[in-house]
């Protein structure tokens, strides 16, 4: 009697159809009565050469057969059922070391991409859960050690604070949202528009075709970042029906230009954000979106970052036109407050994907909106995150910058 192979038969998968992957193969096996036998010999030399390459490459080549049965099952598989069994495996595939899984290539798998896998994590119910455990309030005692390791981490400058004992920050919250010493940030008022915060300029210069660089060399689209224009009154920008419009709406006055600047503000920085000139606020739009990281790197691998990220638009116009002042959040950013706007509500459990609210601050016992000082507290973060300014000014308006350097509030980001 021919020798029982040991390992199991692969079942057919439960499809409703017959499986191209699974079936197939063990279609020629059945129907005598005695499939284990007739095809004693084709199993055994299989289990033969799955072993002897374990022991002469010592690689684990994975058992073909039973890979295309369970892809086979994969691919009957709905969609969201589908992401959800290839989520752990893609996870192991980038985790692991020496191309461990690569094997699973040859019989038909790709995993799923780095950026689509990063989209996939829950950033939004991480970064509630981190504002919740930041309103713990800390024992009296361990305030000191937990602020003091922050302060080494994020190399954040305590002497600038308006109040420099740590005992005096009961939670976290309170400390990454802590005041400054009127003079630490003096307001240049030679220079028409300043820094509205703490960070590093990641790109700056004048709109073109539309497209705004979040860092150099990947860009996001104009309008999906603002939003689609709206025909109402007290919006400062009317429908159009291209891009070139979008720009040219935009653009109040003949002879002027777009221009934007890009400040990342790192965990150590200055949470606070001011009004970066003579402006008033007509109007706010909110993106619930996503809340992935926006640190430069990130920004680099992730293109349109900006506009997938939850952000609050301010718009309003300047003695030069068109201004608009964005706060994007970013993980464990979920919290962006706007002092004078009492109805912003960000990160909240439930919203749907691509949609926005608008509000206008311009009503029938005020006309003109919110006015704005240069250097006036305008808003918070919660942790660190990105300030967008798009705003209308004539040609030679001449930025004083350098891509990467390090800014502070206060400091001149550029003049006519």
């Amino acid at each position: 009697m021919p020798e029982k192979s040991t390992l199991p038969l692969p079942e057919p998968c439960s499809c409703c159809v017959p499986c191209p992957f699974c079936w197939q193969q063990v279609a020629g096996m059945q129907g005598t009565g005695s499939m284990r036998s007739t095809g004693s010999e084709s199993w055994r030399s299989w289990d033969w050469r799955f072993h002897l390459n374990l022991l002469v490459t010592g690689r684990l080549h994975f058992p073909q057969l039973a890979l295309r049965r369970r892809l086979g099952q994969l691919s009957c598989m709905s969609r969201p059922a589908l992401k959800l069994r290839s989520w752990p495996l893609t996870v192991l595939y980038y985790l692991l070391p020496f191309g461990a899984l690569r094997p699973l290539s040859r019989v038909g798998w790709r995993p799923v991409s780095r950026v689509a896998l990063y989209k996939s994590v829950p950033t939004r119910l991480l970064s509630r859960a981190w504002g919740r455990l930041n309103q713990v309030e800390l024992p009296h005692w361990l305030r000191r050690p937990v602020y003091s390791l922050y302060i080494w981490t994020f190399g954040v400058n305590m002497k600038e604070a308006a109040v420099e004992d740590l005992h005096h920050y009961r939670n976290l919250s309170e400390f990454f949202r802590r005041k400054l010493k009127p003079q630490a940030r003096p307001v240049c008022g030679l220079h028409s528009v300043i820094s509205p915060s703490d960070g590093r300029i990641l790109n700056f210069g004048q709109v073109k075709n539309c497209e705004v660089e979040q860092v150099k060399g990947v860009t996001y689209s104009l309008e999906s970042f603002l939003g689609p224009r709206t025909c109402t009154e007290d919006l400062p920008f009317p429908p159009a029906t291209s891009c070139d419009s979008f720009k040219n709406q935009l653009v109040t006055r003949e002879g002027n230009e777009l221009y934007h600047c890009v400040i990342y503000l790192a965990p150590g920085d200055y949470h606070c954000f001011h009004s970066p000139t003579d402006w008033t606020v007509s109007h706010r739009r909110h993106f619930p979106g996503s809340l992935m990281s926006v640190n430069p790197g990130m920004a680099r691998w992730i293109k349109e970052l900006f506009c997938h990220n939850e952000r609050v638009v301010l718009t309003g116009d300047w003695k030069h036109g068109f201004f608009s002042l964005t706060a994007v959040g970013a993980t464990n950013v979920g919290s962006i407050r706007i002092y004078f706007d009492q109805d912003l509500h960000t990160n909240s459990p439930r919203h749907s994907k691509g949609s926005y609210n608008d509000f206008s601050f311009v009503t029938h016992t005020n006309r003109e909106g919110v006015p704005m000082r240069k250097g006036e507290h305008l808003g918070e973060f919660n942790l660190g995150s990105t300030i967008v300014l798009i705003f209308e000014a004539p040609k030679d308006f001449n930025f004083q910058l350098k891509t990467g350097q390090k800014i502070r509030f206060g400091e001149a980001l550029g003049s006519l």
